[in-house]
């Protein structure tokens, strides 16, 4: 599972606030854009496991290095709609297994502690970097349960936030048990099941569902709220050159000769960094 050591330089990648809608404004959204074409219940279409990865090898190449230099090396980390394999650089990986394979010792202080929750007990099982897996069904529960406990450091949701169909109370109840200066990590790409994503997804194209993605966010609470395409390193400079969120949309599947990815981010702000980029007139 090891991967290169990631480059010491951060990647430049291209990066977008997004834009707050003006004080007063009401949802966009109504509970018909949550409806999905097979509504049956998750527990059944997930009782399955799917030992696959649901972006390509470039895709989560690119994924491991965003990770390697936005993810905290200690604390805790929640994997959102968690599976087998959590995509982290080598770095995080040796933390994050070697502390779900010691045994809990009262006062213990882990460097690295990765709570997982999914849908399949066969996937968290397999999944060597969680120290807690918890089986939660998000569509019947939004609110996560006690056993994710607080204080999360970051919480990152690979290419599955477009199958939650009450995202807002989701990120504000992930946005509860997160520390202040923690942040959230929405990684998001081209592919999905059809019949079990959110039916708004299927009617709007890339530009707007990374909108929607961030929206979900800001409408949760979170700030300082921002797409980040993930592209190859020797892209940044050439994809930051074309201007807004339009420009850096790669299309449907099979249009940019690999899986797109992107990540929809924030960060759990205190009232006084709040008041201060208020005062200051800084996006939120």
């Amino acid at each position: 599972m090891s991967t290169a050591p990631p480059p010491q330089t951060p990647p430049n990648y291209p990066t977008y606030p997004f834009r707050p809608p003006p004080a007063g404004s009401p949802y966009p959204y109504t509970p018909s854009s949550f409806t999905r074409l097979d509504d049956t219940p998750d527990t059944s279409f997930y009782s399955t496991p799917r030992f696959v990865t649901h972006i390509d090898a470039p895709a989560i190449a690119r994924l491991r290095t965003y990770y390697a230099h936005n993810l905290p090396a200690r604390g805790r980390i929640l994997d959102l709609c968690s599976s087998w394999v959590s995509h982290f650089p080598s770095s995080l990986e040796e933390a994050a297994a070697a502390a779900a394979a010691r045994h809990h010792t009262d006062g213990e202080e882990e460097k690295l502690e990765v709570v997982g929750l999914g849908m399949n007990k066969a996937e968290l099982d397999a999944n060597p970097l969680l120290r807690t897996r918890i089986l939660h069904d998000l569509n019947a529960s939004p609110s996560l349960p006690a056993e994710t406990g607080d204080g999360l450091d970051a919480t990152v949701c690979v290419v599955s936030i477009d199958y939650l169909t009450r995202p807002v109370e989701v990120l504000r109840s992930v946005l509860e048990r997160t520390k202040e200066g923690g942040t959230l990590h929405l990684v998001i790409s081209n592919r999905c099941f059809p019949t079990k994503v959110v039916g708004k997804w299927l009617q709007v194209g890339e530009r707007e569902r990374l909108e929607m993605v961030a929206g979900y966010a800001w409408w949760a609470g979170w700030r300082g709220v921002e797409v980040v395409d993930v592209v190859e390193e020797d892209q940044s400079q050439e994809e930051e050159g074309r201007g807004g969120v339009m420009e850096m949309v790669k299309g449907w599947v099979g249009g940019g000769g690999g899986d797109p990815l992107w990540v929809v981010r924030g960060v759990k702000m205190g009232e006084g960094e709040a008041q201060r980029r208020r005062e200051g007139h800084e996006e939120l």
